[in-house]
């Protein structure tokens, strides 16, 4: 088995298999922006502060004030570490016209440097940021490229397990087109801009004796460092339970077998403009709290004064469950940020709130991304709240000729599915609703007409049609 020294950097350890090789180099490599020296540090700042591995970060772009200064954003206390003896921040000044390449040359001198920044803090960790800056004054192709393998070389055998970043190339992965080959782990990072909203991602190009994700894994920079968002890191492992949960609308209790639906299961509720799914949804959080349980409901079309003033006028009273801080809102709209902030942002206000029941209304708000990345974050989500037993009820607006391509996206995902239809005939307009799916439970075929009264919904006798007597 080959050995491995974790990243302590969130979703990128699930994705490697365990971590980076320990005591062996690894290429960070992508254009300008991506996030490499920020990925770089957080390695060294968890090994230094999550497992006991001092580390060292041999700079040539910034200073080492400069990298104090911009990763404080992300929380890390780099003149803390330096002064505890776990950090050696080193910043070699390679200037353009500085540096002139006159006869035969050798980094025997940048050797000895870096040894004894390794000896100073007994280091295990090292990065090199950016390879091209050391090596940019040198025309020497033959010379270069020998140096290469030799710095390579001798951080394999001071046995620190190294991180070097690089810049892309033209047609190349680096500038100078052999980092990647005698780099035992390549990661590739990305910064693309679609629809004008910037996303980055990581793939893991090549990983010597291990194995390893292979898909392009979308990761983001927030204030707690880098989160990489596995597709499916989680696995179908998670926890069932077989107690039921009363969804708040008698009558689709009643065609849920008379106990609702299962707790830690996923519900959907999808229906055209009108046909009242956030008054559903409205009542699930009701029954919630009522349990005493603890609801999320994160709204992407309504704010919260809004949502309670509405479910008000339909006798469904939001606010004292609000004051009583057993129901909290986060209302905004999905345009704010990109599909990957938005699934972070949930993720740690799941963790944070530590709710039972998790509302999202609606999921098809955020159609303006393309549908793959959508069904790929709904797959997270759904997979995350699974593994915290978290009960979700999600609302997607459908089209009346058919199903929208949100519940498309995530209808393998979905244990119980609520259809909510409009009913025209005989002067009237109706509401009308039907079980599509209930995994695990019996449940009703029948079509059941309902009304929105001033006590909320409430479930009709069967519907058979404008043509009945």
């Amino acid at each position: 088995m080959l050995p491995k020294a974790l990243t302590g950097i969130n979703g990128l350890d699930e994705v490697t298999g365990g971590g980076l090789p320990r005591g062996r180099p690894t290429l960070i490599c992508g254009p300008a922006g991506c996030g490499k020296t920020m990925l770089a540090m957080e390695f060294l700042v968890r090994g230094s502060t999550d497992y006991g591995e001092p580390g060292v970060f041999l700079a040539f772009e910034e200073t080492a004030d400069d990298l104090v200064a911009n990763v404080a954003s992300m929380g890390f206390d780099l003149a803390q570490l330096q002064a505890d003896g776990l950090l050696v921040l080193d910043h070699v000044t390679i200037a353009p016209g500085e540096v002139e390449q006159t006869g035969e040359w050798d980094l025997e001198a940048l050797f000895v440097r870096l040894g004894y920044a390794i000896d100073s803090v007994g280091a295990q960790r090292v990065v090199i940021d950016t390879v091209e800056t050391l090596f940019g004054a040198f025309r020497d192709g033959v010379t270069l490229r020998s140096e290469l393998r030799r710095l390579f070389g001798w951080l394999k055998d001071r046995g620190v397990t190294a991180v070097i970043t690089g810049e892309r190339g033209d047609g190349t992965l680096t500038r100078h087109g052999i980092e990647e080959y005698i780099s035992d782990c390549v990661i590739v990072l990305d910064h693309r801009v679609k629809e004008q909203t910037s996303t980055r991602r990581l793939r893991i190009l090549k990983y010597r004796g291990s194995l390893h994700g292979t898909n392009e894994y979308p990761f983001i920079i927030a204030d707690t460092g880098i989160s990489v968002l596995p597709i499916a890191s989680l696995g179908l492992q998670h926890h069932v339970s077989t107690r039921r949960l009363l969804t708040g609308v008698a009558g689709l209790d009643e065609m849920l077998g008379g106990a609702g639906v299962y707790e830690g299961s996923t519900v959907l509720i999808s229906g055209a403009t009108g046909t009242g799914k956030s008054t559903m949804a409205a009542q699930f959080c009701l029954a919630a709290c009522r349990r005493g349980e603890r609801v999320l409901y994160f709204a992407f079309e309504e704010s919260e004064a809004q949502i309670t003033r509405n479910m008000g006028s339909v006798g469904l009273d939001l606010a004292p469950w609000v004051a009583a801080g057993l129901l909290q809102f986060r209302c905004v709209r999905p345009s704010l940020l990109g599909l990957e902030a938005h699934l972070v942002a949930m993720q740690r206000l799941v963790n944070d709130v530590d709710p039972s029941v998790v509302v999202m209304d609606p999921i098809s708000d955020l159609l303006g991304d393309s549908l793959d990345e959508v069904s790929a974050m709904l797959t997270r989500q759904v997979g995350f709240l699974k593994s915290k037993g978290i009960t979700a009820l999600f609302t997607s607006l459908k089209s009346e000729t058919g199903l929208q391509e949100a519940d498309q996206q995530i209808e393998s995902l979905i244990d119980t599915w609520v259809l909510v239809k409009a009913i025209e005939g005989n002067g009237e307009r109706n509401r009308a609703l039907y079980v599509l799916k209930s995994r695990g439970m019996p449940h009703s075929n029948k079509i059941r007409q309902f009304f929105i009264t001033d006590h909320g919904i409430e479930l009709a006798d069967v519907y058979v049609g404008p043509e009945a007597r």
